[in-house]
């Protein structure tokens, strides 16, 4: 069976996004009160499912009007590329939290080829995220498809990210995600964070990620 075949296709604009739900109880995320967890997912990830199904009816029907103003236009793609991006991002974020922060696995393995030791990793990936505190943005350890590299992402906003950089593990760094739990505390939340982190999840995103594309250095 070729790749095309293994394809479900969505007809373009037709909006009908729906949220996800939470694979788990937030009342049981040791660190992460469940107040937290479930204003997250319903103010600002359900909030950019509805607005990306907004955003694709504009688009249809400004596509409709042939004199509809092609920076206006630009506008609208715009929003649709930050409200896909805040819509992956959150998914990953909220799928790969619900374990017991217990690192195992060919990803790790892997972690520690790169930089040495799994120890060193999570250092770089905890600077990373803490350079963004105060501010807004992500961190996302990546599978790059074009490279073959393991790389800890800083991303501004939602659309701030490498091409062909596949999330494997992604941290939630806007204000909204700890505010509530630890006001400024940005640092204790990271590691609330990462006490939950679903260590099986992040491994098979990076077999399903090494399984799809060589792994053969391209730059």
């Amino acid at each position: 069976m070729s790749n095309a075949a293994l394809y479900v296709p969505r007809k373009a604009l037709s909006g009908g996004h729906e949220p996800k739900p939470l694979r788990y109880d937030p009342a049981k995320l040791p660190g992460l009160s469940a107040r937290l967890i479930q204003s997250h997912w319903e103010n600002n990830y359900i909030g950019s499912v509805k607005a990306l199904n907004m955003v694709e009816a504009r688009l249809a029907a400004a596509m409709a009007d042939p004199d509809f103003p092609p920076l206006a236009y630009g506008g609208l793609k715009r929003e649709e590329l930050h409200r896909v991006g805040s819509i992956v991002l959150h998914e990953h974020y909220f799928e790969n939290l619900g374990g017991d922060g217990r690192a195992g696995g060919d990803v790790e393995k892997a972690l520690c080829a790169t930089y040495g030791s799994f120890d060193a990793w999570q250092a770089e990936f905890r600077r990373t995220a803490l350079s963004l505190a105060g501010g807004s943005g992500w961190c996302v350890l990546t599978y790059n498809s074009y490279t073959g590299e393991l790389r800890n992402q800083w991303a501004w906003d939602h659309m701030h990210g490498a091409i062909a950089g596949q999330p494997l593990l992604v941290l939630d760094m806007y204000e909204h995600a700890y505010h509530m739990d630890y006001g400024a505390a940005a640092a204790k939340y990271v590691d609330a964070w990462f006490a939950n982190v679903d260590w099986e999840v992040v491994d098979r995103r990076f077999s399903d990620a090494i399984r799809s594309t060589p792994v053969i250095p391209s730059v």
